[in-house]
């Protein structure tokens, strides 16, 4: 008699169960990989993130997805979580670790993590640190997207969308053809309300003063590595994979 598990996998398509025996058979080569994502907003974190998660067989953590998801779960980090956020205050970094430390003990997380908005402050770090350190791991590489303050500024403030399909242009890199309409059905474009020079100035601020010392803090453990975040898309994919292959 079939089990539960059997009878689910019959219902899935025989080119999707070949696909995913290929991902784990390429991923079974793969050596484990913990990683901390750090940058200013803009630095390019979110376009390379799904590309080395592709790559190294790793699962990409949030923190704020996951925290969504543990409250929507109803585990018991979540329920406390839920009561945190009702009542206006901070989730503690002891309950965000603890989502973390939950995480990561998935299959999916078997061959190690991105880690994306997370650790935010040096406190926050050394509890990383201290969860890990009891798993008889550690953080493997921090990738910081450095980047001038001034070119985050032009890249974000020259930033239009398109709200009903999410195209994106760029009035300097990906200008429209006609300045303020969509190429393809020739409606207005809009700016994101975030995407503003003072919204931008803020968000750095808060940048360089809590997170630039968590840089400071995984460079005496050596485990920083410097991209050149102002480059092509390309040329920083290149850099990481030079990183994380040496």
């Amino acid at each position: 008699m079939a089990t539960s598990g059997a009878a689910n996998l019959e219902d899935v398509p025989s080119l999707d169960l070949m696909n995913e025996l290929l991902r784990r058979l390429k991923c079974a080569s793969k050596p484990e990989k913990r990683l901390i994502l750090i940058g200013p907003p803009g630095s390019g974190k979110g376009t390379q993130s799904p590309l080395i998660k592709d790559e190294y067989c790793l699962c990409h953590l949030a923190t704020g997805d996951m925290l969504r998801a543990a409250v929507a779960a109803k585990t018991p980090l979540g329920i406390k979580a839920k009561e945190a956020m009702e009542k206006g205050e901070l989730v503690s970094d002891d309950l965000v670790v603890g989502i973390i430390d939950e995480a990561i003990k998935k299959t999916s997380c078997q061959k190690g993590f991105i880690l994306d908005g997370f650790p935010r402050t040096v406190a926050q770090a050394q509890k990383l640190d201290e969860m890990l350190q009891k798993q008889g791991v550690k953080i493997d590489k921090v990738l910081n997207f450095a980047i001038d303050d001034a070119i985050l500024e032009e890249r974000i403030t020259g930033r239009w969308i398109h709200p009903s399909s999410g195209r994106t242009y760029h009035t300097k890199y990906a200008p429209p053809k006609v300045p303020g309409i969509d190429d393809v059905s020739g409606e207005p474009l809009i700016q994101r309300k975030d995407d503003t020079a003072a919204v931008l100035r803020s968000r750095l601020e808060a940048f360089h003063r809590q997170t630039e010392p968590v840089i400071d803090y995984y460079s005496k453990k050596g485990s920083v590595a410097n991209l050149h975040a102002e480059k092509t898309p390309e040329e920083v994919t290149a850099e990481v994979q030079k990183v994380l292959s040496s």
